[in-house]
């Protein structure tokens, strides 16, 4: 079984890889959001079991992809917005380190409702694709531009 376990994890491992060194910065944001999202979702059904070990492993995994979101912030092109959004991931950034001392599961659905909101609002200013773009054109100069390569 354990062959078998091992096989699977390097599978999604390699999976992850070609998903990551495919994507473009903006879906790099995404899937930083999905991750997010997935660990806070593990980190939940570990509370509601008690393992408050296994929890805070996950728990640590969001705080590291916040803190990832919060240095792709580019505060020169984003303006305001970029301002408001990292004060968000610290604050969400001091609400998981209470969350991994006490458990509450209500502030860890705060957090999570808080990245679902940021996340639409990113999925919604998709960049167009490339080929519509001429040549040595077409830099973003929209809220994409809120991160570094974006």
């Amino acid at each position: 079984m354990s062959v078998s376990r091992n096989s699977l994890n390097q599978y999604k491992a390699v999976d992850i890889n070609t998903r990551v060194n495919s994507a473009s910065p903006h879906r790099l944001i995404q899937l930083l959001f999905e991750k997010f999202l997935d660990e806070v979702a593990i980190a939940r059904l570990l509370i509601e079991r008690n393992e408050m070990g296994k929890k805070a492993a996950h728990i640590s995994k969001a705080h590291s992809i916040i803190e990832g979101l919060q240095l792709s912030l580019d505060k020169q092109a984003g303006g305001e917005i970029s301002e408001n959004l990292e004060n968000l991931y610290l604050y969400i950034g001091d609400r998981l380190l209470e969350i991994n001392q006490h458990g509450d599961i209500h502030k860890l659905d705060e957090v999570c409702a808080l990245i679902q909101q940021v996340k639409q609002g990113w999925d919604g200013i998709a960049p167009p694709a490339q080929s519509n773009r001429e040549p040595g054109k077409g830099e973003n100069t929209g809220p994409g531009d809120l991160f570094v390569g974006a």
